[in-house]
């Protein structure tokens, strides 16, 4: 019975156990049961997550692929305080360079942006900035221009040069975004710079109008005055230096005050060609610089290329700081009427369009040189008439031609085509100066040989030894010069000339040795004459230098060798 008891509280305590533990499997069951819910939930709320996750990231991508476009616009659409406050409120220096070119870049943007509202609102003030900047610019430039209208002592290339070529970007400016302006600056240097070479042109040449009455050469042929002692014995090699450009220095206008100073006419022409050579091609290389149009410069975000441009140095100027007078309207001191002024840059090239063709611009600007240079060239044109009036001789002559055909070739250098065709027209006017000159030598020799007796020939009605020896002497120095002045082995009209010379001496030689009787004496004259040109070419023709010369020698040796022979063989028949 004790044991039952026993037993049955062990069943009673299994029990409560038992109870306890289908509580805790309820309370077990329950807690699963709301952790399996709750962990429903959170899988639902990280798959929401997630996909806001990848629609965030999908909007970030898009705003990243509109950012720098955005940034752009934004950019594009807005003027600095800064670039404001520069136009508006301080003067034209070197700060407002790098300005323009951004404000143009920014009035660029604004007209490609026309459809923005933003660009329309902002135009209205990039506008008005635009005329204040015109309008400065406008005012700087014509200030600029000043010195050179109000003296004539003011070194234009250093202003060319130093100044304005440092601004060209601001011209630029002008040229696409204020073309009126533009074509008011250029109206207005070209304005300056006709009156400050005509100016000083006209001073110059006159200085050397004074020096040529100085030294007035009769161009004598070669037969005039022959036998006399006052004749030249050789040739003149520091006039023949005068054929190049790299030689003596150029007469200046100070020289003139010197009444003592002479110079020769090929001197002088060399120092008006030098002048003008040095002052035009230096100004048809500004011209060619300044007033080229430019392309529009890049968009904002894009390099910008750089310009260069080598500035002519060592010019000649006719000035020479020595002209003090402020003003001189073009065309004074001579008949010269102003040439008519062509159409300006801005309207001929159209400077808003990117399409004008190079050729197109390149006569343009050769027609604002003419247009400057015109009253100049003007000026040289009559001087050079005027030392052609009263031809020179004939050496000289050709001292004149081969020093422009020189100029030309360093003109050619210089790339400046329109004073090339203004020498070139001198040069064409030269040849036939100097064939009448060559053909004027071989008649008067013609006829002397002939015993002509009138005009010039009064005098020489009967010809000595000591005239033909003298014309001798003078064909020898006229030959030398020639062969000096010519490095071509062939050229036409020098030796096709003195191949008409050297017959006609030829003719005279034995005309009148044919007079002596006796056949060893006339033989011995002949030698004697001969000698006399074989001792001249030898001395200063330099046959090794000049094939023509070589072959002259031989000629006059070869008839010298004849007449020997001629005397050699009287003797043994006696």
């Amino acid at each position: 019975m004790s044991a039952d008891i026993g037993h049955a509280r062990d069943f009673v305590e299994l029990h409560e156990q038992v109870q306890s533990s289908v509580k805790l499997l309820d309370s077990l069951e329950n807690f699963l049961s709301t952790f399996q819910k709750d962990l429903s939930a959170v899988s639902g709320q990280i798959s929401t997550l997630q996909d806001r996750s990848k629609d965030i990231e999908n909007r970030l991508r898009s705003r990243r692929r509109i950012e720098k476009p955005l940034s752009s616009l934004l950019e594009d659409l807005s003027i600095s305080p800064q670039l404001a406050t520069l136009i508006l409120d301080t003067p034209v220096d070197e700060a407002w360079i790098p300005a323009t070119g951004e404000f143009e870049r920014r009035l660029n943007a604004l007209k490609v942006r026309v459809r923005v509202k933003a660009a329309r609102d902002l135009a209205e003030v990039a506008e008005g900035l635009r005329i204040v900047a015109a309008t400065k610019l406008r005012s700087f430039f014509l200030a600029l221009l000043q010195p050179i209208r109000t003296s004539m002592t003011t070194n234009m290339q250093v202003i060319q040069t130093s100044i304005l070529l440092k601004y060209k970007p601001l011209f630029g400016f002008l040229q696409r975004q204020a073309a009126s302006v533009a074509n008011e600056v250029q109206r207005a240097y070209v304005g300056a710079a006709r009156t400050y070479f005509e100016t000083g042109f006209r001073r110059y040449i006159r200085s050397l109008g004074y020096l040529k009455t100085r030294s007035v050469e009769k161009a004598d042929t070669i037969v005039s005055g022959a036998g006399e002692s006052t004749e030249i014995a050789e040739v003149a090699i520091d006039r023949l230096a005068f054929a190049q450009i790299n030689g003596p220095g150029v007469a200046l206008t100070y020289m003139v005050d010197d009444k003592s100073h002479k110079e020769p006419i090929e001197a002088l022409l060399r120092s008006m060609l030098l002048v003008l050579m040095d002052n035009a091609t230096a100004e048809y290389s500004f011209i060619t610089t300044f007033f080229a149009t430019e392309p529009r410069p890049p968009h904002l975000h894009s390099k910008q290329p750089s310009d260069s441009f080598h500035s002519p140095t060592s010019l000649l100027s006719p000035l020479n700081g020595d002209f003090d007078d402020t003003y001189s309207n073009p065309g004074s001191d001579s008949n010269f009427s102003p040439r008519q002024r062509v159409t300006s840059i801005g309207s001929v090239l159209g400077l808003s369009n990117s399409e004008t063709s190079f050729k197109e611009e390149q006569t343009t600007l050769n027609a604002i040189w003419k247009q400057i240079m015109d009253p100049t060239l003007d000026y040289c044109q009559a001087f050079m008439r005027s030392l052609l009036d009263s031809p020179p001789p004939v050496v000289p002559l050709l001292i004149m031609i081969r020093l422009i055909e020189d100029i030309m070739a360093e003109i050619q250098k210089r790339n400046c085509s329109p004073l090339e065709t203004f020498v070139f027209s001198i040069r064409i006017q030269m040849w036939p100066v100097f064939q009448k000159a060559m053909a004027d030598h071989i008649d008067s020799l013609k006829k002397l040989a002939e015993g002509a007796t009138s005009g010039y020939f009064r005098r020489s009605a009967t010809i000595t030894d000591a005239v033909v020896s003298s014309i001798c002497r003078r064909y020898t120095i006229m030959f030398s010069s020639f062969i000096a002045l010519t490095e071509q082995p062939e050229e036409t009209m020098i030796f096709s000339n003195l191949l008409r010379l050297r017959q006609e001496l030829s003719k005279l030689i034995t005309t009148h040795t044919d007079k002596i009787t006796d056949i060893t004496a006339r033989a011995s004259a002949q030698s004697a004459l001969y000698e006399v040109l074989l001792k001249g070419l030898s001395k200063s023709a330099r046959p090794a230098s000049h094939p023509k010369a070589q072959s002259e020698i031989a000629y006059w040796r070869g008839r010298e060798e004849e007449t020997r022979r001629r005397i050699a063989s009287t003797n043994r028949q006696r």
